[in-house]
């Protein structure tokens, strides 16, 4: 884990859905089915430097409230059918914890790492909930980036 500065802001398109924790952790969370669909729809370049983030926004509290996931990525080639959303994860100070490995298994370990930190007490950071952001750098590498004070 380490703390970085965004410096620049990155404009985002893709699909979100609206859920929390307490979906996600039952058979009926959407973010895979969320992922299914950015997966079948989008062709991202990535040998021509585009990168696929997911966003979460839209906090209605914290950690136990519900919340906006986009998945979604920083290119420019969306079909015209496809209805996309758009979101700019905005420049600021962000806790980064890093996972390599298989997918999914490494964004399911970086987000434990991600809970650990902030609920076993003595964290030096205080989450802003206002905007965090999964950077699949490549096929087996996530920076999970959690805004923080």
């Amino acid at each position: 884990m380490e703390m970085r500065q965004l410096s620049s802001p990155i404009d985002i398109k893709g699909f979100s859905v609206i859920t929390n924790n307490h979906t996600e952790f039952s058979p009926q969370g959407k973010i895979p089915t969320l992922w299914q669909k950015f997966d079948n729809s989008i062709a991202v370049d990535y040998k021509g430097g585009e990168r696929v983030y997911g966003v979460y926004f839209n906090y209605e509290s914290d950690h136990s409230g519900d919340f906006s996931v986009l998945a979604g990525f920083d290119g420019d080639s969306v079909p015209e059918h496809l209805k996309v959303e758009h979101i700019t994860i905005p420049a600021g100070k962000y806790l980064v914890f890093s996972r390599q490995g298989e997918m999914p298994q490494i964004a399911i370990d970086a987000w434990s790492d991600i809970w650990r930190y902030f609920t076993e007490g003595g964290a030096e950071y205080e989450r802003t909930f206002s905007i965090d952001f999964e950077h699949y750098v490549n096929g087996n590498h996530i920076d999970v980036y959690i805004a923080i004070k």
